[in-house]
């Protein structure tokens, strides 16, 4: 696997902050946890982005936030909380939010578009299984991925949401994935399978605040795509065996990918959806999830009709509608808060 470093000058990291170089060369000598140089050239010093994106996130609060939801079981609320954190940073909190979804199950795409938009887009094929597809081709004219025809704007069906963005998935990405592998290396072996989504969506991201990315329920290259963009992960869990029998693996492997990268990539959390307050195995879990060293979100979301509703394309004018039943809009509200405090840390 390629450890490549994205590398930028005291120029480019004023053109990210929105300052002077002069600024940028100010921080260095205020700041004693400002990021050191990765070499000093004759132009002068080069930085590793994503480190100079941390910093700045942590001293300026303007970057752009890319965070990952996993699981490598499914049907463990990833998507509902996916598309929950993503209306709720629009409506509450006024950001710009884009939401890529790399699973092949499609279920983020189909609850912000709709089954019948989503149909006809991945007819044409404008969905993220393209760009996949392109990445196996070596003549660059044969290549058909277009991101703009592909990015949906103002999605979700809640009038109220506003500046959500989505990146659809398609079910063809089963197929893709297994053929990532053996993708033309490039001239000077400069393509590696990691790097697709990256390459594609360079200097898209910073267009908004945050970024969620809805990973399939494996570690995959599919999944390696978004988790080299991302600054930290989520876990979202049942609180049973079966759901949480997989988190050590997770946590394990994502930290071995970030070294091999050389990217830092945080565990924000483990958020504990379909909660059965009767149900001995889940309190007893919930337990043991929040003994253990990873941290657990104080918010739980209980399991109800309410939250599988709220996985489907229904027009709604406001997000207290959508989640109406009990205190599923509350519940959501501070689960966000949450994440937003973990991610800014």
């Amino acid at each position: 696997m390629a450890n490549e470093q994205e590398l930028i000058g005291l120029a480019e990291v004023g053109e990210l902050a929105g300052v002077s170089p002069q600024a940028v060369a100010n921080w260095r000598s205020r700041f004693s946890d400002f990021p050191a140089p990765v070499a000093e050239l004759r132009a002068g010093p080069v930085f590793d982005r994503y480190q100079i994106k941390r910093w700045l996130r942590r001293h300026k609060g303007s970057m752009t936030t890319v965070i990952a939801t996993i699981n490598l079981k499914g049907g463990v609320g990833k998507t509902t909380t996916t598309v929950a954190l993503a209306e709720f940073l629009s409506a509450e909190y006024r950001k710009r939010v884009l939401v890529i979804d790399l699973d092949p199950q499609t279920n983020a795409t189909t609850v912000l578009i709709g089954e019948p938009k989503w149909g006809k887009l991945n007819a044409d094929g404008h969905t993220l299984a393209t760009l996949f597809r392109d990445a196996l081709e070596p003549d660059p004219s044969k290549r058909t991925f277009d991101l703009d025809a592909t990015l949906q704007t103002r999605v979700s069906a809640v009038s109220d949401v506003r500046r959500v963005d989505l990146l659809p998935s398609s079910l063809d990405l089963i197929d893709v994935q297994d053929r990532l592998g053996t993708m033309p290396a490039g001239r000077y072996f400069a393509n590696t399978p990691i790097e697709i989504l990256n390459r594609a969506l360079a200097g898209r991201l910073d267009e908004y605040d945050y970024v969620i990315v809805d990973c399939p329920p494996n570690l995959g290259i599919i999944t390696l795509n978004g988790l080299r963009l991302a600054d930290g992960y989520i876990i979202p869990t049942i609180p049973d065996v079966l759901s949480t029998y997989g988190i050590p693996q997770i946590v394990k492997r994502v930290s071995e990918f970030a070294s091999e990268v050389n990217q830092p990539i945080e565990m924000f959390g483990i958020v504990v959806s379909k909660y059965r307050e009767q149900s001995t195995m889940h309190r007893q879990t919930l337990g043991s999830l929040r003994r253990g060293k990873e941290h657990v979100f104080d918010t739980v979301i209980p399991e109800g009709n309410a939250i599988a509703a709220s996985a489907e394309f229904v027009q709604v004018s406001t997000l207290r509608q959508k989640y109406s039943y009990g205190n599923r809009y509350e519940l959501f509200s501070r689960l966000t808060k949450e994440i937003i405090k973990a991610s800014e840390a």
